[in-house]
């Protein structure tokens, strides 16, 4: 949760007006894929029956970009973005959509995922890029979402969920105000993380192959990262966000076929040589983040605190919480009630809950204007009253909001459940609202994240005998072999540059 990254994906009436903006040209979109057309698809150079025009889809690319930064914030490294958005545009222009712009972005969190949304976009993780051992591997995944995109299956796979997702959109949680509280950008997410079949991902790891080839770096070393994110057991989604593999069904034996392509492209093209560049890929990402940011919030002993905006507040025990750049969400297992905690663009607690209360279209049962710690806030509670779009029943739900001055600016807690157990779970919410606090412990204030560290093999030895050399904790060894896709066993040169997790 960051504060500037937060004033620009707050609830306030322009953000609301832009998901309804958005929602509705979404709906227009999905109508007008019932009108069918044929196009030749860049890759096969056949006819196929497709849904959306190439103009349609670079709309739809530049409409979910923000989404999809809102969501997880970018991540700050020039030097590294400009690597990728260079080698990308070569890439791109040899691709088989070579006039299509292709933009790339590196996302702020440490799920290791890559993805392509329609219209040329491409986003790596800063996890992903931290697994990387070297540029090859990057050029590999970055062809392969390359020719997710170039072979439209984006436009073919987004297609076929948007009908779907739009239907569903009404009906989450328990009515349509209630979605806007977990905010429609958070749970778009789905359709942006697109599941591919088996077909479509044989046919992008045959088109990274070959983009990879075309710009001359050894795609071998794609198919030893596929064996790497086996090794890490990723099916299943971190945190709610999903992982390569979650997003990238494993369609059988990659890495023999992608071993196959790749000694054919190589054949094929014939060049002296083919480029990995281990080292310079190391310590281009020497210092990127590993793991979580604790400057960006953390939790420890169920209380979540944020260092760089000096605040805390408990976390109800056994309830998950999901911490993004637009807010912090906290909820029970069985998704019965949910906490939402964000800040306001309005300067007093006044102007926040008048905004709040009229862009969630909520009716305002209680108001009081009172302390939280010192700090002037303003208690509600509201209600909506909704009809299921399923059942055509009507369904109410209550809101217990606080609203806190702090530091210039005003936090904003939303406790919504069903009316039915709102005096349930009254009291947790308000738990968790009044005991929001000022942060001043210097050991939750100075929290640093870890890094990689790259570090050079003085001597030569297994890599178990290296780690220790380089004063690597034996807890750590593990993770870090896996880190370096090196096993401890395994001999390592003098000089070698081998990753370490360091501050």
């Amino acid at each position: 949760m960051n504060k500037e990254k937060m004033m620009i994906q707050i609830i306030n009436t322009k953000h609301m007006k832009l998901i309804q903006t958005i929602r509705i040209a979404i709906v227009v979109l999905v109508a007008s894929l019932l009108i069918p057309s044929c196009a030749i698809n860049p890759v096969t150079g056949k006819k196929q029956l497709m849904l959306i025009s190439e103009a349609q889809e670079v709309e739809m690319g530049r409409q979910y970009d923000p989404q999809v930064i809102a969501t997880f914030g970018q991540y700050t490294d020039n030097t590294l973005l400009q690597f990728i958005q260079a080698k990308g545009n070569d890439m791109g222009k040899l691709s088989h959509r070579p006039n299509l712009q292709y933009h790339f972005r590196v996302l702020d969190t440490p799920v290791v995922n890559a993805f392509a949304v329609p219209g040329g976009y491409i986003y790596f993780t800063r996890g992903i890029l931290a697994q990387f051992n070297n540029e090859a591997e990057l050029m590999g995944v970055l062809g392969h979402e390359m020719g997710h995109i170039t072979a439209r299956h984006t436009v073919s796979t987004q297609s076929k969920q948007q009908l779907g997702q739009i239907l569903l959109m009404g009906g989450m949680i328990a009515s349509e105000k209630f979605a806007q509280f977990a905010g429609y950008a958070m749970q778009g997410m789905e359709l942006l993380f697109l599941k591919f079949s088996r077909d479509n991902e044989r046919e992008a790891d045959r088109l990274g192959v070959e983009y990879a080839s075309r710009i001359r770096y050894d795609a071998q070393k794609m198919a030893d990262f596929f064996n790497v994110l086996n090794k890490m057991n990723m099916d299943s989604d971190v945190g709610g966000v999903p992982t390569f593999l979650s997003t990238h069904p494993d369609p059988g034996d990659r890495y023999n076929s992608v071993s196959h392509l790749t000694k054919t492209w190589k054949d094929s093209l014939g060049y002296s040589s083919w480029a990995v560049n281990e080292d310079n890929y190391l310590r281009m990402i020497d210092g990127i983040v590993y793991g979580e940011d604790p400057r960006q919030g953390f939790v420890d002993g169920n209380v979540f605190y944020h260092p760089d905006l000096k605040f805390r507040f408990p976390v109800p025990a056994g309830w998950a919480l999901q911490n993004s750049p637009i807010q912090v969400q906290m909820a029970p297992g069985d998704g019965s009630a949910l906490v939402i905690f964000t800040l306001a663009q309005q300067k007093s607690a006044a102007e926040a809950a008048e905004t709040a209360l009229n862009d969630l279209s909520l009716s305002l049962l209680d108001s009081k204007r009172t302390t939280v710690n010192g700090m002037n806030a303003i208690a509600t509670v509201s209600q909506q009253v909704s009809q299921n779009q399923q059942t055509g029943q009507q369904q109410a739900i209550k809101v217990l909001s606080y609203f806190i001055e702090y530091g210039g600016a005003v936090y904003v807690f939303h406790g919504v459940t069903a009316d039915a157990s709102f005096n349930t779970y009254f009291r947790t919410f308000e738990s968790t609202m009044i005991n929001f606090n000022r942060l001043t412990d210097p050991k939750k204030l100075n929290v640093k994240p870890n890094k990689i560290r790259v570090k050079e093999v003085k001597q030569a030895g297994t890599l178990a005998q290296a780690f220790r050399s380089l004063g690597v904790p034996q807890d750590q060894m593990n993770e870090l072999a896996l880190l370096n896709n090196i096993e401890l066993n395994q001999q390592v040169k003098s000089g070698k540059l081998l990753k370490t997790i360091g501050e």
